[in-house]
């Protein structure tokens, strides 16, 4: 077995993590869909963080020409976890994740667990609906009753086969299922989190806080017409089922408009997602704030001609609008301003 030399051992012992035992570790849930997964390619953070005309954006996030690998922040996010760093978003992609840990990570003398449940496509209206949401409205569970019915009837016709009919049960069961696999992630990294984060191991853990960015799949059929009320629910249900009755919440306010003003369903979403400041029970311990000021105007202004200038785009952004452009500097924004919304609810 190899033996360290004492000095060796020494200098190790002085870069490791030194947290007081007794305190607990800071645990933060970020949830939504596809742009709490994380949409800007990594190659673009490469390449921002050395170009003299971005790079001091990027400095505080790395050192001796690398991107930090924090020793006090932990994430996982579905099969991935470790340190923070670059690349926890959606693959070879990082999101708001990197700021926000890097916001709590630099305020707290205790470690910070950031547990990310985040899944593209995703409605609060029906795979986040929370329980006391209630069920669907009786025709929309209808009408996908059928349609669900005369899919497997078409497929039966067509490859002749006798697959039994989905029923209305099964119909319900999807609503929801996303909250339920939220609470699911979290109580199992909690519950394992020393063999996840051997650092960790036998420290208590104290959930801190709730992120949250979504909407956009919302705006259909109806549904946004539904969401202040269902993002009341959620909140109210996830204090309660996290048994965290005051836990801080900060909602991310959909911001696809960029410069310009949301029109239709985006406006109503957006409405209500600033509504959750004026609750009465949620003053003090809800923030609300809005991504389209925070807009990088680069992109912004770069993306409506991306097609005849691919190469330039590359090097501003890496997505659709839908995805804040893929833009590494809109998601830092969004993740900094995440954090310390954050950190003024804990105040």
């Amino acid at each position: 077995m190899m033996r360290l030399l004492p000095s060796l051992l020494t200098s190790l012992l002085a870069i490791a993590p030194a947290f007081a035992a007794d305190k607990p570790v800071k645990v933060f849930i970020l949830a939504g869909q596809s742009n709490m997964e994380g949409k800007a390619p990594n190659t673009l953070l490469d390449h921002q963080a050395t170009d003299a005309k971005t790079k001091e954006l990027f400095a505080h996030l790395r050192k001796d020409d690398k991107w930090i690998v924090r020793d006090d922040v932990f994430i996982k996010f579905l099969e991935r976890h470790g340190p923070l760093t670059v690349g926890y978003g959606s693959p070879n992609r990082t999101g708001a994740e990197l700021e926000f840990g890097t916001v709590t990570g630099n305020h707290f003398n205790e470690p910070v667990l950031l547990i990310k449940t985040a899944w593209g496509g995703h409605s609060l209206y029906k795979l986040f609906r929370s329980p006391s949401a209630g069920d669907a409205p009786a025709a929309v569970l209808e009408k996908e009753l059928k349609q669900a019915q005369a899919r497997v009837e078409q497929s039966n016709t067509k490859n002749k086969k006798n697959e039994r009919l989905p029923t209305m049960d099964e119909i319900k069961k999807e609503y929801g299922s996303s909250y339920r696999k939220m609470l699911a992630e979290v109580k199992d990294v909690m519950d394992n989190a020393g063999t996840l984060f051997p650092a960790l191991k036998g420290r208590p853990l104290e959930l801190a806080g709730f992120a949250w960015f979504q909407g956009w799949n919302d705006q259909y059929n109806g549904a946004e017409t539904e969401y202040e009320s269902n993002m009341t629910h959620f909140i109210r249900d996830v204090r309660k089922d996290l048994n965290a009755p005051k836990l801080p919440f900060v909602i991310a306010v959909m911001g696809q408009n960029m410069s310009k003003p949301a029109t239709g369903a985006m406006a109503v979403i957006q409405k209500a997602q600033l509504a959750m400041n004026d609750v009465p029970e949620f003053k003090g311990n809800v923030k609300a704030f809005r991504t389209d000021l925070l807009v990088d105007k680069a992109a912004e202004e770069l993306f409506p001609t991306w097609q005849k200038n691919p190469e330039q785009w590359k090097l501003t952004g890496g997505d659709a609008p839908y995805h804040y452009l893929g833009s590494a500097i809109w998601f830092n924004r969004i993740g900094k301003a995440m954090g310390e919304g954050m950190l003024e609810l804990l105040k």
